[in-house]
């Protein structure tokens, strides 16, 4: 099991990153949160099997079709287990 911190950069707020990144999330069975940061980044935590969170990262590094991603910065967490499903928080 894995656990990850995202930090996106580019344009992704304003272009329904949050909302696409919690479809994609749930499509692969991954738990966690993605919020939009004050400096205009966003951040996701999510956890799940490898594979999964593997396929999420990757998918950040797109994100919708209105999204620039310019960076992304992943930062592994020991897993915890703690989440029961992927929600957008503030």
């Amino acid at each position: 099991m894995k656990r990850v911190r995202l930090i996106i950069g580019g344009r992704v707020q304003g272009v329904s990153f949050r909302y696409y990144t919690r479809r994609a999330a749930i499509s692969l069975g991954v738990t966690g949160w993605v919020r939009n940061l004050p400096d205009g980044r966003v951040e996701v935590l999510a956890e799940g099997d490898d594979d999964t969170v593997q396929a999420l990262v990757d998918w950040c590094h797109q994100g919708p079709p209105s999204a620039r991603v310019t960076a992304v910065e992943a930062h592994p967490e020991p897993f915890t287990g703690e989440f029961a499903g992927f929600r957008v928080t503030e």
